[in-house]
Parts: C-alpha cells; structure tokens; sequence
C-alpha cells in the first residue's frame, strides 16, 4: 500500500502556489480585466456628458442652427465667431464679466487671507472661527441670492432699514447701475471668501515653526517675519485659489439671475447670463454655442499663462 498525499500542511501557502493557474487565465490579464470593468461604466457616461456636449456644441458653432425652428441648420462656417468677437455689445458683456471677476477675487482674496492670518495667530477658538466663517460657502447660491435680495430690497430690506436707523439715506442697491455690479461684488465677497480663508488656512498652519523661533532669537520684528517667511511661503498656495475663485467667477449666472437679473438696462449682464440670453430667451442655439466655445477657449488659454507663471514661481 502506498502513502498517501498528506491532507494539510504546516505553510498553508505552500498548498496554494503549487497550484498552476488555469490555461489562458494569467492573474496579469484578469487583472486587466476587471480594472476595464470597472472604469468602463465611468469613461462612458464622462464622454456621454462632457465630451459629446462640447463636440455637438463646437458643430452647432458653426450652424444657424435654433432650437425652436424646424428644419435642418445651415452651415456659417466661422460668421457666428465674427459676429461675437466684432460686435460692441459683447464687449460690453466681457467689460462687465472683467469687472467683476476682477473686484470680487481681489476682495476675496484680501479678506480670505487676512481672517487666516488673525485666526491662525489664535491659540483658543480656532476651530470654532473656522467653522462659522464657512457656513456662506456651503449655502447654494440660490439661497444666498434670495436672502441677499430680501436683505438689500430699496424699501423693505434690512440693510435700508439699519442706514436710516443711523441718519443715512437710502440705497437703491439692486436697481441703479453704479450700485447694483458692487453689489453683485460684495455678495459674491460674502459667499466664497471662506474659500480663500480656508486655502490660506492651510498654507499657514504648513510654515514650520522653527522658522518662525529662528526669527525670533534673532529680534526679527513681527512685519519682518510675516513679509520673508509667511508671505512667499503661503503665495503659491494662495494663487492656486485665486486661479478657482476667478475660473468660478467668470462663469458667474446664478446671482445674476436671482437679484438683478442683468439689470438695470444690461450694467450687471455678465456673459454668461448673456450666453442664456441668447440660447434661450431668443433661441439662437448656434450663435449662443459659438458663445460657449469662445469663453471656454478664453479659460484655457487665460489657464495655462497662469499654470506657467506658477511653474515659473515653482522654479524661483
């Protein structure tokens, strides 16, 4: 009688790799495998809802095509692109746009980094400050353009109501047009600075301290170390967050819409508001696709100066 294999083993890994893997079933190109099942679902539904958009929005660019009009659209070639970049009313819109986005990331940025820096500098409450100051950004930008509508209304609003209460007159916040943009400017201010605030946060709990007691030891006054140590070492991170507020601001439309809705007459009419303008108010599909495609462009290249200033600042 012969002895028979043995039933269990003291290296239970041994059992297991003496195995052989099946013919034409390598782990290699299972593993293959199941990362194409998985990322399968995900690629599809990316190019479902970004890439054939753009695609379908680039042909359309070049169409008279309107969403309202039956039959089928024309090719213009590049006549929707000329009427755009030649026409001083989209000037105008652009002018607007800047302006804004201009005001409202520069303001944000001030007071983003001068409430990190107070809140980093204290010992006790800190997480407490933190948390209040970034209750605007998780609102939707609806409700804050309802509630700041009610807020700044001519007649019945509580801003009006707190300047009469001191003796000052009152402002048509909303309604005239060398208010009603700062006051898109200062709501905009209101919401996202905790986004500025949060970034620089970061960056300022990130300086090493030793820098900091080096300085010290060497009587270095509180400007001196705030301009050679914490300044250059927070900018790179804070140029990063003025890069996402602006590409945010540029496209600005909800606030828009809610408190002025471009008005009066087209002093708050940013592009993009403009863009919805023409894509659904007049329905002129292919000129408001000729819109979108310009101001995407303008993001991309207005990105990538910015991307290289960064690299260049990287390198210094």
């Amino acid at each position: 009688m012969s002895d028979s294999a043995p039933l269990t083993t003291d290296h239970p890994g041994q059992a297991a790799s003496a195995t052989p893997p099946a013919p034409g079933r390598s782990r290699r190109l299972s593993d293959r495998g199941l990362a194409v099942a998985f990322t399968s679902p995900a690629l599809l539904l990316l190019l479902a809802m970004s890439v054939f958009p753009l695609l379908w929005a680039l042909y359309l660019s070049f169409t008279d095509y309107s969403a309202t009009r039956g039959g089928p659209a024309q090719f213009l070639w590049f006549e929707n692109y000329t009427a755009i970049l030649t026409s001083p009313q989209v000037h105008q819109r652009a002018l607007t746009t800047l302006i804004y986005v201009v005001g409202a990331v520069a303001l944000q940025t001030v007071l983003g980094f001068a409430i990190a820096y107070l809140i980093s500098r204290r010992t006790h409450g800190r997480g407490l400050l933190t948390t209040l100051f970034l209750v605007p950004m998780m609102l939707s930008p609806v409700v804050v353009g309802l509630f700041w509508r009610f807020m700044l209304d001519a007649q019945f609003g509580v801003i009006n109501s707190m300047l009469g209460s001191l003796g000052l007159g009152q402002v048509e916040w909303l309604t005239r047009q060398r208010t009603a943009l700062i006051s898109l400017i200062l709501v905009d201010t209101w919401q996202w600075t905790p986004f500025i605030m949060l970034i620089a946060l970061a960056g300022l709990t990130a300086v090493p301290k030793y820098l900091y007691e080096a300085a010290s030891i060497d009587r270095a006054s509180e400007w001196f170390q705030f301009r050679t140590i914490t300044l250059p070492l927070v900018w790179p991170l804070l140029l990063i967050a003025v890069l996402f507020r602006a590409i945010e601001a540029f496209r600005l439309f909800d606030l828009v819409y809610i408190l002025t809705s471009g008005g009066p007459g087209v002093s708050t009419e940013t592009l993009s508001f403009h863009v919805y303008k023409v894509a659904f108010l007049g329905f002129n599909t292919g000129t408001a696709s000729a819109y979108g495609i310009l101001m995407v462009l303008i993001v991309i290249v207005l990105t990538q100066l910015y991307l290289r200033y960064l690299n260049k600042l990287k390198e210094d």
